[in-house]
């Protein structure tokens, strides 16, 4: 069923922006990984590969992906890493994927693309009669699925994967005893694990695991919206930083350690982690792309439809930062025009990402049927303010 021109509600996102908090996040904790694998300690350097060698998942492929003519080495190729976040409160790295990141690494460059992918992307699934939620693919066959989807919907190899429930942020942040930032304002958030109430003051302050991710979760509060909640992710990304490489416990080394190993899946072995050590200075340097869409309604189910022209733009500048094309078509060298009244205001919309998108009644789409269960029905609540809530609708789960 193709969706009517009544059944879409526009949602622009705008390239190149600042994206969800999380994404940042998803990252942090491999780069953390990479920090600690260029270590003087050989102590250190054998707990990183402990770690990584439990974490270890292999894709029934093998190391190569079809879109390779040979594997790749990370110190020497361009590679790519599809980051998955994975909502799940218990520590259980089966649960569903949340957030998902595709990053690319080129070490000729030493830079680093990242594109944040809507969960709600609606895209072609291998094996699948109908095209779904790319986020489905996760419950449809797991990480192999999820890897063949976005290799086909974005034309480029995904080499590896990085799976990571988001509570290990909170956790590391309290591992590292917290983190020092100057507030520029005061302002209350919702808390994740109880749904009180955050307050952060104004000014210098050390927050821990839950009053970070408030902190650089706001942006509704902030009179810079957007730009602001950047500006403080970077904030506490430095800190982070700040803090391991002053982090010389051992025995807090071990506890960090095993923080990141339980709530990671890879199949990033040691080696390859030790050859992408140079990227883990690169986290303020990373380029986010974002490709446009809208939202629509089909058959009563919310969907993010990617733009073609947006679409195609982040798939030749992701090829050509991973070497499979040397420049990318001319037609395509320009970003989307965004019109600024598609979003009712002359702010860009960024809370439309397709993973937070207003369904077209005003509601916020929170997806809550398991695809297995019901995949053509889904349903919609309200909901603000909250950490992307897992609900329960007469027992299915949020996917």
């Amino acid at each position: 069923m193709q969706p009517s021109r009544m059944d879409k509600k526009k949602s622009r996102n705008n390239s190149g922006k600042q994206s969800r908090p999380i994404l940042k996040i998803m990252v942090l904790s491999f780069l953390i990984l990479l920090l600690l694998a260029g270590g003087a300690l050989a102590y250190v350097v054998n707990q990183v590969q402990n770690v990584t060698s439990e974490s270890q998942v292999e894709l029934e492929r093998g190391d190569q992906s079809e879109y390779r003519d040979a594997e790749v080495k990370p110190d020497i190729d361009p590679v790519s890493v599809l980051f998955l976040g994975l909502d799940t409160r218990d520590g259980d790295l089966s649960g569903r994927t949340d957030a998902m990141v595709l990053a690319t690494f080129n070490p000729d460059e030493s830079t680093i693309q990242m594109v944040n992918i809507p969960r709600d992307t609606r895209v072609p699934i291998p094996g699948r009669m109908e095209e779904d939620k790319i986020n489905h693919a996760h419950a449809y066959g797991g990480i192999d699925l999820t890897v063949d989807t976005v290799e086909q919907f974005f034309e480029i190899p995904v080499d590896y994967f990085v799976s990571l429930n988001f509570d290990a942020f909170m956790e590391i942040i309290d591992e590292l005893g917290g983190v020092t930032v100057d507030s520029p304002m005061a302002f209350s958030e919702t808390d994740n694990a109880t749904y009180g109430t955050i307050i952060i003051n104004e000014g210098v302050q050390t927050l821990d695991g839950e009053e970070a991710l408030a902190y650089v979760r706001m942006r509704k509060q902030d009179p810079d919206g957007d730009l602001g909640r950047g500006e403080r992710q970077k904030e506490v990304m430095a800190s982070v930083v700040r803090e391991l490489a002053s982090f010389n416990s051992i025995a807090n080394f071990n506890s960090l350690l095993n923080t990141i190993g339980r709530n990671l899946n890879t199949n990033v072995d040691f080696s390859e982690i030790v050859d992408m050590h140079a990227y883990a200075s690169e986290l303020d340097n990373i380029e986010s792309l974002t490709y446009e869409g809208e939202g629509v309604m089909i058959g009563g189910v919310y969907y993010y439809e990617a733009d073609d022209y947006s679409l195609e733009r982040t798939r030749q500048l992701l090829q050509q930062h991973l070497g499979m094309i040397e420049e990318i078509d001319p037609q395509y060298s320009e970003p989307l025009e965004r019109d600024e009244e598609e979003s009712g205001s002359g702010e860009p919309n960024l809370e439309l990402d397709g993973n937070n998108a207003e369904a077209p009644d005003g509601t916020e789409d929170t997806d809550t049927t398991s695809p297995e269960e019901n995949p053509g029905e889904d349903s919609t609540t309200e909901q603000e303010n909250t950490w992307d809530t897992e609900t329960e609708n007469n027992g299915a789960v949020m996917n």
